[in-house]
Order: structure tokens, then C-alpha cells, then sequence
């Protein structure tokens, strides 16, 4: 118990000061993405979560924040596939295709940021999540290694339910985190470098 709590306060304490607003995150200098992590769709609709991350990001971009948009999530079955479907929202709003990578493996967020060092060769990243999540996002890319930020990614309230769920959900899986980045397995997938600085293109299927 006591220990859990540790960990957990160890992971908010070292990591809050790198979550920026949205103003700041744009005067950044040298980011090569904004990396939204994937949540829940439904066929091609985001969730609304997913959607407040997607529009973060978007407006990030248009700000100037990064020239490249990374989208990170679950496709590992054919009837799921949460990055094509940020994708086609993201063009919709008029960024342009080959500005936006999908990270088709991105399964957690251990392997989302292990790939976008690894695969995707990023070194300066913005991260958007929900601001609970951002934390253990931040601590897992820095002990990797990245010069990671993060702005959180909330625009509407959730409902009561979806944030306590959300909370204790957090609470053990920074605990879990906490112990899995030292063992620092590799992800589920590697596969061909795509750099970031490249075409994001070469990630449809």
C-alpha cells in the first residue's frame, strides 16, 4: 500500500513540470511530432476522449508546435483500427496526409513511446493525453530517453464514472510502469524504420 502510493507520487512529482499548455507547447523549440495516443473508437467514430486528444493535436500542429503529427493506438485486429480512423479525421481538418504517421502497434503506452524513439527515430516529442494519463506517458518517454512534453488533452467533461474508473486504472498501471520500463522489454512489434522527418505516407496500409 504504502509503497504504491510512493510510486505513484514519484511518477506525478518528477513529471508534472513537463506538462505545458498548448501556448507553450507551441513556442517549443526543435519538437519533431505531437504524439496523440489512441483510445476507444467505434467503427470510424472516435470516442469523445480520442477526439479531444485528436483536436489537441491538430490545433497543435497548426500552431506551429511540430511539423509532424504521430498517431499511436491499437490496430492489431482487422475490425479494430483506432489510427486510421485519427487519421482520416485529422485530414478532415485539413492537415495535410503526409504530415500524419500511424503507429499501427502502438498497443500501450510503453510501446507507443519505445516505437517512436525506436521506429519512428523522435528525440523531441509533444504528448496528448488526458491529463491522468499524461504523467505516466511522460515518465515512460523520459526514462527512455525523449525529450518529452505534454499538453493535456481534455476539451469536454467525462462523466463521473469514466473518471474514477480512469483514476484507479491509472493508479496501478503507473505502479506497473514504474517497474516494467527497468525490465525494458522490447515491444510486441519493431519492424523498418520510418522516420519522422520523412513522409507519413509510407504508414497507410
Amino acid at each position: 500500500g504504502i509503497y504504491a502510493l510512493c510510486v505513484n507520487a514519484h511518477v506525478v512529482k518528477s513529471t508534472e513540470k513537463y506538462i505545458l499548455t498548448a501556448q507553450e507547447a507551441s513556442e517549443l523549440d526543435g519538437a519533431d511530432c505531437i504524439l496523440v495516443l489512441g483510445a476507444g473508437v467505434d467503427g470510424t467514430r472516435l470516442s469523445d476522449m480520442l477526439a479531444d486528444r485528436v483536436n489537441t493535436g491538430i490545433d497543435l500542429y497548426k500552431s506551429g508546435a511540430a511539423p509532424k503529427i504521430l498517431m499511436s493506438g491499437d490496430h492489431g485486429r482487422e475490425n479494430y483500427d483506432e489510427v486510421n480512423a485519427m487519421k482520416s479525421y485529422a485530414i478532415e481538418n485539413e492537415v495535410p496526409s503526409s504530415d500524419i504517421f500511424m503507429d499501427h502497434a502502438g498497443f500501450s503506452t510503453y510501446e507507443s513511446m519505445y516505437r517512436a524513439r525506436d521506429v519512428f527515430k523522435a528525440k523531441k516529442i509533444i504528448i496528448i493525453t488526458q491529463k491522468y494519463h499524461l504523467y505516466r506517458a511522460l515518465y515512460i518517454a523520459r526514462y527512455l530517453g525523449l525529450d518529452a512534453y505534454g499538453v493535456d488533452g481534455q476539451i469536454r467533461n467525462y462523466t463521473v464514472d469514466t473518471n474514477l474508473y480512469n483514476t484507479f486504472r491509472e493508479f496501478a498501471a503507473r505502479n506497473k510502469d514504474f517497474i516494467y520500463v527497468r525490465l525494458n522489454p522490447e515491444p510486441t512489434y519493431l519492424g523498418e524504420v520510418i522516420p519522422i522527418s520523412g513522409d507519413g505516407d509510407l504508414t497507410n496500409d
